[in-house]
């Protein structure tokens, strides 16, 4: 019995399904979780299963009970923010599965938006007012501390896979990074999304839509603000020379983010993470596929200057990337 079967039979004993006949349509995009579209007579919903062993080159599993922490994180945010999550149908945490809203072709994933020069300021600004509210709402909640104490998966998926497996390739920045690791493993501070990335955003003329949250974590809010960030930074290496306006965005998402939950402090925090993120798309175990060897190396070199500097300002990295950028062949 292949997967589908297998689904298809869990699905039937829950009573997620009512037609005689329904359909599963895998769906693109999972590297870490078999994703289906269901067709059920006339509805039409989204299936999430959680792989042990994640769909890139390296050896890197995970606790296949991190479906349950999406759930209780889509759960949580839509007691406040309804619109920006998807509604929810059916979880089981024993099969580790979740059933939610299919999204139809009015949606556009942001980041096949920003690889084409789709760059919109509000988009930016959106996500930063989203995030922002996150934040500042689970700050203090005991009850999001304990439902989402997940430090173990976050280590897996993050901590480890990010930034030790990137420290481990570049020796004389290794302490740097085993630094931040243990920092950032003692942090409880708000909710945290864990993978605030384009990838896993939808947008549309009047909705914004955060996706794949199964690695939300109560801890250190910093990862999810360099996290995006960093794409931002990466997609304008993608497009240099060309200016794709990926400087506006960053300013727009920083601001945005800054007016609805102040927070200067926290800005060394977001710079410092935001240069290991840069090289930990590189040389961490879950590298972007769209940058070639040439423009890799031009984050290599970057962030191995910038780091030891110390100077964890986003207008000074933001300024001395563009100058960068600037002079990139075509």
């Amino acid at each position: 019995m292949d997967d589908q079967d297998t689904l298809l039979q869990l699905l039937r004993r829950d009573g997620v399904l009512r037609s005689p006949d329904p359909r599963l349509t895998p769906l693109s995009g999972g590297v870490s979780c078999d994703i289906y579209l269901v067709e059920d007579g006339d509805e039409r919903f989204v299936v999430k299963r959680a792989l042990e062993k994640l769909r890139v080159k390296a050896d890197w599993f995970a606790d296949i009970h991190r479906n349950r922490t999406e759930w209780e994180y889509i759960r949580y945010v839509s007691t406040f923010l309804p619109a920006a999550v998807p509604r929810l149908r059916q979880c089981s945490a024993t099969d580790n599965y979740f059933a939610m809203e299919y999204f139809n072709g009015k949606f556009s994933n942001w980041k096949q938006l920003l690889l084409a020069g789709q760059a919109r300021k509000e988009h930016a600004r959106h996500a930063g007012d989203i995030l922002a509210q996150i934040h500042r709402h689970s700050t203090g909640d005991a009850g999001a501390m304990r439902l989402f104490d997940t430090t173990p998966a976050f280590f897996q998926l993050r901590i480890d896979a990010y930034l030790l497996a990137t420290g481990a390739k570049h020796p004389d920045l290794r302490s740097l990074f085993e630094a931040e690791a243990a920092r950032m493993g003692a942090a409880r501070e708000c909710l945290v999304h864990g993978d605030f990335t384009p990838k896993n955003i939808l947008v549309s003329d009047d909705r914004m839509i955060l996706l794949d949250c199964e690695v939300a974590w109560y801890g250190e809010p910093a990862f999810d603000l360099a996290s995006l960030l960093n794409h931002f930074f990466l997609k304008a290496l993608f497009h240099a020379p060309h200016d794709a306006g990926m400087k506006a965005m960053i300013h727009g998402f920083w601001m945005a983010y800054q007016s609805a939950h102040p927070y200067p402090e926290i800005e060394t925090r977001v710079a410092r993470l935001l240069l290991m993120l840069m090289l930990a798309r590189v040389d961490g175990k879950s590298p972007v596929e769209y940058l070639g060897p040439g423009r890799q190396e031009i984050i290599r070199e970057f962030v191995q200057k910038q780091l030891p500097a110390q100077n964890f300002s986003l207008n000074h990295i933001a300024d001395e990337w563009f100058k960068q950028l600037s002079r990139v062949a075509k």
